[in-house]
């Protein structure tokens, strides 16, 4: 006879194999802690070469697999506690950010901090500048660490679209003094013309383009992320004709307010400092732009955006956020735009509805990819204006607005072409005044006039509103007028 009794205790001591994840992501768990072979195999009573062998794929069996199904699930749930207060602190520090004001803050901190920002990925994600699966992650983004294993996907294209990446020198390598390259250009101009300062400003500002590239090279050495210099772009971001434009509206203000109350006013027209400059903070795609379609959006990600824009109800006192438009119907709009949109259409703000997303160019961004690059001018520019050093001065103010004129489709610039990143530069120097106008308002000033990127008419005490002077987060007085019968 059968012994039900011996049936039953094997029965009873029988069970399936713990599940254990793929040999990659085991190998990636531990490395994500930190933890060497040696330590984990000691943990659990084998040799390093054991743990080497299930990284490779062997799997383990009996005691020893359970205690390893449980070192490794409990690696993924200390990581992904960890990944959510780092995108908890993130949120927090963009609320905060929010919170700020219109124009970007000028913190003087560098866009990068070293190896911290390199991370190893549980799993192959598709990389940023080439789309072909990377298993390392900088800043967030997933990205090839060797560009010589970058930009297979590129090899499919025709020559004619593929992406040159820039690959910054020393790549990682953080640099102690830096020299000033804009003071020795300045010092070398001025004496070669004897210290003619005429002669030597218009040296410098005929040379502005090619300077400006190489101070972003410069500004680029230990920086945290390769660009795409030279990308293939969408039909939307060329030219439809060689004099024509092409389809991206920058939502530029051109607005004055209808209709003023009755009796004499004095209307000061302020002048924004450095506009384009405080635009260069603002959030750029990194690689070649993806298409995608669907009213959602990744905060993570930047580019161009077909959009049908909300009904703006307060034209009356505030300017249309996506400019002066009479057309109806969706538009391409940039990044910077969709933000502030998306951003006043929130609970805090509560102007408009959202805008209906239906399609969207993008990739992987950041907002500090030309950070010191524009620090190094903030800073050029302040001593400038503090030595009365008009050469200098000038010379700074032609490197920004020539950089960012220049680098879309222009014979002047032939080393960097992202006509995405000019719209988007451009569109938020938009974007900064259009919040320096609400922030008027929101104080009780009375706004005027809005107009390009550095114009704004009041009526009121602006100067308990704004700080006046020659920096980049102060005004200045361009006029002052008067309108009305008293």
């Amino acid at each position: 006879m059968t012994d039900f009794g011996a049936i039953d205790a094997l029965l009873a001591g029988a069970k399936k194999e713990v599940p254990l994840p793929s040999a990659e992501e085991r190998r990636t768990l531990r490395e994500e802690l930190n933890l060497s072979r040696a330590q984990l195999a000691q943990a659990l009573g084998v040799s390093p070469s054991t743990v080497g062998g299930w990284e490779s794929g062997r799997d383990p069996s009996g005691e020893v697999r359970e205690k390893y199904a449980y070192f490794l699930e409990g690696a993924r749930t200390k990581l992904a506690a960890e990944a959510a207060e780092e995108t908890a602190a993130e949120d927090s520090a963009s609320s905060e950010s929010d919170s700020q004001g219109d124009t970007p803050a000028d913190t003087g901190q560098a866009e990068d901090s070293g190896d911290d920002d390199v991370d190893v990925l549980t799993a192959p994600q598709p990389c940023v500048l080439c789309g072909e699966p990377a298993r390392h992650q900088v800043a967030g983004f997933p990205q090839h660490l060797d560009p010589a294993e970058c930009g297979s996907a590129e090899a499919a294209q025709p020559q004619s679209e593929r992406g040159v990446r820039v690959v910054p020198v020393g790549r990682r390598l953080q640099t102690a003094d830096s020299p000033d390259l804009i003071g020795t250009a300045v010092a070398s101009a001025l004496a070669e013309h004897s210290g003619d300062v005429e002669s030597a400003t218009e040296a410098l500002v005929r040379r502005a383009i090619p300077d400006a590239m190489a101070l972003l090279d410069h500004s680029r050495m230990g920086g945290r992320y390769d660009v795409v210099a030279h990308p293939w772009m969408p039909d939307v971001l060329r030219k439809q004709s060689s004099r024509g434009a092409d389809q991206i509206w920058e939502a530029r203000p051109k607005w004055s307010r209808s209709e003023l109350p009755a009796g004499k006013h004095e209307i000061t027209a302020l002048d924004i400092n450095g506009a384009y400059l405080s635009a260069l903070k603002t959030h750029l795609p990194l690689g070649q732009l993806e298409h995608s379609t669907g009213n959602h959006h990744d905060r993570r990600r930047a580019g161009i955006h077909l959009i049908t824009p909300p009904d703006w109800e307060h034209d009356a006192y505030l300017p249309n956020p996506i400019g002066s438009r009479d057309e109806p119907g969706p538009l391409w709009v940039t990044e910077s735009t969709l933000r502030l949109l998306l951003r006043i259409s929130g609970p805090k703000y509560g102007l408009c509805d959202p805008p209906e997303i239906h399609e969207s160019w993008t990739s992987g961004a950041t907002e500090g990819l030309l950070e010191k690059f524009r620090i190094a001018l903030k800073d050029a520019r302040d001593r400038a204006i503090a030595d009365n050093d008009d050469v200098t001065l000038e010379y700074v103010k032609a490197m920004y607005s020539k950089f960012v004129s220049t680098m879309g489709e222009s014979n002047y610039n032939r080393e960097l072409y992202r006509t995405d990143w000019m719209h988007l530069i451009r569109s938020q120097a938009f974007a900064n005044l259009w919040w320096k106008a609400h922030r008027a308002y929101d104080e009780g000033l009375m706004v005027v006039r809005a107009m390009g990127t550095d114009e704004l008419h009041v009526i009121g005490d602006w100067r308990a509103v704004f700080a006046e002077g020659r920096g980049v987060t102060e005004v200045k007085v361009k006029d002052v007028y008067t309108v009305g019968a008293g």
